[in-house]
Parts: C-alpha cells; sequence; structure tokens
C-alpha cells in the first residue's frame, strides 16, 4: 500500500468532516433562531393593585390633560385630577365619539352625531362655540400639534386642519381612504388610513405629505412612543412598530383578534393595549413582543399619563396602576 497516497487523502477526509460538522451547527443555529418566542404570561388581571380607583368608568377616547384626565361620559365629559382622583363636574356637550384631546387651552369633543367638533374652555370649563366639522370614523383619533386641531375629517381621505382661534378649517391634506386616527408629535402628524393598509407621515409646518407606510391590516389606533409609531391593526390584531426616520416597518408583533377594536398607548417602559374583555395586554418594545397579558374582566380602554397606567376595571371604574408594579406580575 502506498503511504504517501494515503496521506495525501487524509486532508481532504478531515476537511469533508470540518464541513458537515460546520453545516450541522449552522442548522442548529437556524433551528434555535426559528423557535417561537415564549409565550406571555398570562396574569389575572384581579391580582393588581390600583394605587388608586376613581368612579367614573374609562371609556375609549379619554385624554391626558396637564393635570389629570378628561373622560367622555354619554352626554359630554368629566375631568379627574391626577392629585385626588376625584371626578369634577360633568360638562355637558353632547355624546362623544372618537377621541377627546387637551391642547391650545381647550379640551375637544368630537360630536359625530352632531358633526361638529364642541370645545371646553381649559380654564373655565366653559362650552364655547363648536366648529362645524365631519369625522371620518366614530372610532378614531383626533389630535392638537403647531397651533392647530387636526380631525380625519373625511373617509374620501380628508385630515382638516383648523385654526382654534377662528374655529375654521383652515387646510385640507388628502391622505388614503378611509382615515382613522391622527396623533400629532413635534411637527410630524401620522395618520391610519384603513384603505391600502397604510401609515402616512405628514409635516405639520408645511402639510405636506412626507412619506407612506404600509403597515398590518385595515390599521385603527396608533400610538408613539418607546421610540416608534406603533399602530394597532384592526383586521387582525397584531402591532406594527413603525421607525420614525426611515419609515420602515422594523417588527410586527401579533397580539390577538380580540384586542383588534381596542385601544393602544406607548409609555412608562412598554407599549399597553385594553380591549372589551381583555384588560390589558403589555408589550415589551426592547424584544418586540407579548411580555404579559392580563385576564379576567374589565378592558376597553387604557392611557398612560402622569407617571401610571390609567385603565378600564369595569363598567364603572378606572384604576390607576404603577406601571412598575405591572411589570413585575407573574402568573
Amino acid at each position: 500500500m502506498d503511504t504517501r497516497a494515503e496521506g495525501r487523502h487524509q486532508p481532504r477526509i478531515i476537511g469533508r468532516w470540518i464541513g458537515i460538522a460546520l453545516g450541522f451547527s449552522a442548522l442548529s443555529a437556524v433551528a434555535l433562531h426559528a423557535q417561537p418566542p415564549r409565550p406571555p404570561d398570562q396574569v389575572p388581571f384581579a391580582r393588581l393593585k390600583a394605587a388608586a380607583v376613581v368612579p367614573v368608568p374609562l371609556r375609549p377616547g379619554a385624554a391626558e390633560t396637564p393635570d389629570g384626565l378628561v373622560l367622555p361620559t354619554d352626554r359630554g365629559v368629566v375631568r379627574v385630577p391626577a392629585a385626588t382622583g376625584v371626578p369634577g363636574s360633568p360638562v355637558e356637550t353632547g355624546r362623544p365619539c372618537a377621541s377627546l384631546v387637551a391642547g391650545l387651552g381647550a379640551i375637544w369633543v368630537p360630536l359625530c352625531e352632531a358633526g361638529r367638533l364642541g370645545r371646553i374652555d381649559d380654564t373655565t370649563s366653559a362650552v364655547g362655540p363648536p366648529v362645524t366639522l365631519a369625522v371620518a370614523d366614530p372610532a378614531g383619533r383626533i389630535a392638537t400639534g403647531v397651533g392647530s386641531v387636526w380631525v380625519a375629517s373625511d373617509r374620501r381621505g380628508v385630515v382638516s386642519r383648523v385654526d382654534p382661534d377662528g374655529g375654521t378649517v383652515v387646510a385640507e391634506i388628502r391622505v388614503a381612504a378611509a382615515p382613522s386616527s391622527v396623533v400629532a408629535v413635534d411637527d410630524a402628524l401620522w395618520i391610519t388610513s384603513a384603505a391600502g393598509d397604510v401609515l402616512t407621515h405628514v409635516n405639520a409646518h408645511t402639510n405636506e405629505v412626507v412619506e407612506t407606510v404600509k403597515v398590518g391590516p385595515r390599521p385603527g389606533r396608533l400610538a408613539v412612543g418607546e421610540g416608534a409609531v406603533w399602530v394597532l391593526n384592526r383586521g387582525d390584531g397584531s402591532v406594527s412598530r413603525v421607525d420614525p426616520k426611515t419609515h420602515k416597518v422594523t417588527a410586527t408583533v401579533a397580539v390577538g383578534a380580540d384586542v383588534a377594536e381596542g385601544e393602544i398607548a406607548a409609555g412608562a417602559g412598554s407599549v399597553w393595549i385594553s380591549a372589551p374583555g381583555v384588560p390589558l395586554v403589555r408589550i415589551d418594545p426592547e424584544r418586540n413582543r407579548v411580555a404579559q397579558r392580563f385576564t379576567g374582566t374589565g378592558g376597553g380602554a387604557v392611557v398612560v399619563a402622569h407617571g401610571s397606567v390609567w385603565v378600564a376595571a369595569d363598567a364603572s371604574a378606572t384604576w390607576r396602576i404603577d406601571p412598575v408594579l405591572i411589570a413585575a406580575m407573574r402568573p
């Protein structure tokens, strides 16, 4: 036997075994990476301890004010100071729809049935003259920013810019049809539209469309915070995470069809969702996954304000909860 030939073949054999070993290692790494994420903790909502209980239900459309919250009621609004948690006297405006928003010296109240935008003086709580303006989506949101009130006012794809002093529409911005929610942050407007499943970024100074981003099916409510724009998609209950600088969807978080018509808020280190029958869901923005899902009665609305998470506990009460306590809860 030619030992020299055997020696020449040996490196090739060793090389093949190394290649096979590396191949198995790579496959193992892919398999490990492809494993589904750990399911979220399922925690009974009743185990949470409220720092305060407000004897008024939190409904969709509640909004933060400089000193507390303003909550919609059947016939108007009620203010809740964060310092006391004691509701003030109700202010009758007619039945609100969409969302309330506080800013520019007033609380702005969409009144879908009347085709008007009501206003309440932020200091005196006096009801001022309304603005004649339709609201495209009774389950959407309105916003204030850059000296104006912004309302998705026409299902054909119009967002109206309202002068708060004159109470008149001073500009109309064309976006995709079926606009729903508007959120204003700094000089940016973010608008969801069900037609085409898009999120539109508008420059609030120039009224010009900056970018249109494809998100999940039938985008509805949205929130801005924790480094991203978060869109709750009504079509499947997923949440699209959008980078506000690159306009790219950087993650899609599967939450569940049972939260599709719910509220979403961002702040206090997490993204929060509440829907009827689903009291609270917490998304970890560092990992882009659902970290906790609270079970039991309650749900339907959530607001992050004044260092707390405010959530609908039942049909007659709102809970104010420490977000650190929520994140620490385990089954």
